[in-house]
């Protein structure tokens, strides 16, 4: 006969050492998942940008782009309105003071020319014509004055006549007649004095008359040397030699242009001079007299300020920079430059690269490189002064520290980062 042996308390004391097991290698595994490296966020060091910390000498510069430009520039503007027949000289072209580099042409100048010739040639013939009725008119004056004079004289002697016989014998002459010769005499005396007058009147404004018609005649010969000019300028001269300058708008043969639009410019060879545009945030530092450099791209020209224009146009201020003569073959008129002007020299100062954020003199944090360069770690910098590529550091940083400039937004979160190669 069988006998039924009871294994409950064998199975229950192998559950509980299962479980106790289990428990201990879950609570390995997950101090064994905390200390793993890969909990620390891994970024590329490859993708990031770093710079070491220094102690020196600092220099302060404002970069900004800009262009060279000559300084001494000539625009040609339409004297008149007109179209354009015939281009000569294309922009490049070297021409001296004279040149005809442009026909444009314009009935309606032509007309006005004529015109003006018209009324120029009527007010020379009514010159000659008034100068010939003046002295008509003097010379019949004249007659009427002599006329009234040997009336005037005729009736004097008759009543000096008539006189001396009424003084002698009252009945030689009656004395109606002897009142009757002196009135006569009288009036012709008064007509002689009027006649007189009229004359010197004549004479004395003939000259005004005369001097307006000049005058007249002389406004009228300005008008036709005006419109002589105006149809001159449809030859369009260079006054001065230089080289023709290209525009923003090219014109084009049978174009139609306006009075007062802009032909063609003659750039006098020379000395060049560049204007930057600096931002109005780092303008304030810039004073004339401090030296710039101005890249070409392919050489470094060394300038100095001259000016700075007051105002601010696109949130920049333009800097005018003078250079030397000597200028090298790479700069040329309307090249794109970039300037950096030199604004102070900070000596025995900590400096590092200037990072992708932040902003001068303020606080910012930074990733410095620990570890032989695996890790880095976060850290908080007070930056000072601000230059191009360099910013000063006055706390959080020594010499000899590694800190990536990069953007680091996307790690907030972490105050510790895994540097993978």
């Amino acid at each position: 006969m069988d006998i039924i042996r009871d294994t409950r308390p064998r199975k229950k004391k192998k559950q509980i050492v299962w479980t106790g097991a289990s428990i201990g290698v879950l609570a390995i595994l997950t101090l064994g998942i905390r200390s793993l490296p890969s909990a620390v966020p891994s970024v590329d060091a490859n993708t990031l940008w770093r710079d070491t910390v220094e102690q020196g000498t600092m220099v302060r510069q404002v970069r900004g782009p800009g262009t060279l430009v000559p300084e001494q520039v000539r625009w040609i503007t339409a004297v008149t309105a007109g179209r354009i027949e015939q281009i000569l000289s294309l922009p490049g072209t070297e021409v001296e003071a004279g040149d005809l580099i442009m026909r444009m042409s314009n009935p309606d100048v032509d007309m006005q020319l004529l015109q003006a010739q018209q009324q120029l040639s009527q007010a020379v013939a009514s010159l000659a014509q008034l100068r010939t009725s003046l002295e008509t008119q003097k010379l019949t004056q004249r007659g009427a004055v002599a006329t009234v004079r040997t009336q005037f004289l005729d009736a004097r002697r008759t009543h000096e006549t008539n006189q001396r016989l009424f003084d002698e014998n009252p009945d030689l002459i009656a004395r109606a007649d002897l009142d009757r010769s002196r009135e006569l005499m009288e009036e012709l005396e008064i007509r002689l004095g009027l006649e007189e007058d009229r004359l010197d009147v004549m004479e004395r404004t003939a000259g005004d008359q005369l001097d307006a018609q000049e005058d007249q005649i002389a406004r009228l010969r300005d008008l036709v040397q005006f419109n002589r000019e105006r149809l001159s300028s449809m030859q369009v001269r260079v006054p001065v030699a230089g080289v023709l300058a290209p525009l923003d708008i090219p014109l084009q043969e049978g174009q139609w242009v306006q009075s007062g639009q802009q032909l063609t410019r003659v750039v006098v060879p020379g000395r060049l001079k560049a204007e930057i545009r600096i931002s109005q945030t780092q303008a304030q530092d810039v004073v004339v007299g401090q030296v710039a450099l101005i890249d070409t791209r392919s050489d470094t020209i060394r300038g100095q300020v001259v000016r700075i224009d007051p105002a601010v146009r696109n949130g920049t201020v333009t800097v005018d920079v003078a250079l030397p003569p000597d200028l090298p073959g790479s700069a040329r008129p309307d090249l794109s430059v970039d300037g950096n002007v030199i604004i102070e020299q900070l000596d025995d100062v900590v400096y590092v690269g200037r990072p992708a954020f932040g902003q001068a003199n303020r606080p910012v944090t930074m990733f410095r490189v620990v570890d032989g360069g695996d890790y880095a770690e976060r850290v908080t910098v007070l930056l000072g002064a601000s230059s191009v590529n360099e910013i000063e550091v006055r706390e959080g940083l020594r010499p000899g520290d590694i800190v990536i400039l990069s953007e680091m937004a996307q790690w907030d979160g972490f105050e510790r980062v895994r540097l993978k190669n």
